[in-house]
C-alpha cells in the first residue's frame, strides 16, 4: 500500500494526539527523533508543544503520510528563521511508524519532501542524523551527502556519546 501525503493539514487535537503517539512509538522502537527509550506521551508533549506552535503560527510546515486512514509517516520543513538561509531548509522529526518498516514509506516520504522542497523554491534540504543507526546510509541512497559531523554531540546514555551527522541534499541538480 502506498502513502497518501497531506501538506499543511489542520493540526486538530486528534492529529496532535496521533503525532504524539507516532513519536512515542518511533522513539520506543529506537528511532532517532529526539529521545531514547523508554519515553512516554508526557515527555514527548514537552517538545511537541513548541513544535506544533512553529507549525500553527508559522513558518514551519508539516507533511504527513497516511496508509489507509492511519498516520504512518511525517516530517517537518523547519524554516531557518534567518534571511541569509532562506534558500534552504531543515527537515526535522522525520518519522515512519515502526510496524511499516521495510514497506518503502521512508523513501517515499523523503522523495515527496524533495519534490515539495523544489516546489517551495528551496535549493537544498538539510537533515541531521544520529550516528550508529545506519541512517546516514539510508539518506545517502536518497542523494544526501555527509557534509560534517559534530563528534560526541548526542549523549544517548551516560557512557554512549554519538556523533551528529550533518547531511545535505542539493535540489538544484536533476534526480
Amino acid at each position: 500500500m502506498s502513502l497518501r501525503f497531506v501538506l499543511d493539514p489542520d493540526l486538530t487535537p486528534r492529529l496532535r494526539a496521533e503525532i504524539v503517539d507516532l513519536w512515542v512509538d518511533v522513539s520506543n522502537a529506537g528511532g532517532a527523533v529526539g529521545f531514547v527509550p523508554p519515553v512516554n506521551a508526557a515527555e514527548v508533549h514537552v517538545i511537541a508543544g513548541p513544535t506544533f506552535a512553529g507549525i500553527v503560527d508559522g513558518p514551519d510546515r508539516l507533511l504527513v503520510g497516511y496508509s489507509g486512514g492511519r498516520l504512518a509517516a511525517m516530517l517537518i520543513f523547519s524554516d531557518n528563521r534567518f534571511p541569509l538561509k532562506a534558500h534552504w531548509c531543515v527537515l526535522k522529526r522525520v518519522m515512519v511508524h515502526p510496524d511499516t518498516q521495510g514497506a518503502g514509506y521512508g523513501s517515499a516520504l523523503m522523495v515527496e519532501a524533495a519534490r515539495l522542497g523544489r516546489v517551495f523554491g528551496h535549493e537544498a534540504l538539510h537533515i541531521t542524523v544520529r550516528d550508529g543507526l545506519g541512517l546516514d546510509k539510508f539518506y545517502g541512497r536518497l542523494g544526501y551527502r555527509e557534509i560534517g559531523r559534530l563528534p560526541g554531540a548526542l549523549r544517548v546514555a551516560a557512557d554512549d556519546d554519538r556523533d551528529e551527522i550533518l547531511m545535505w541534499l542539493d535540489l538544484t541538480v536533476a534526480d
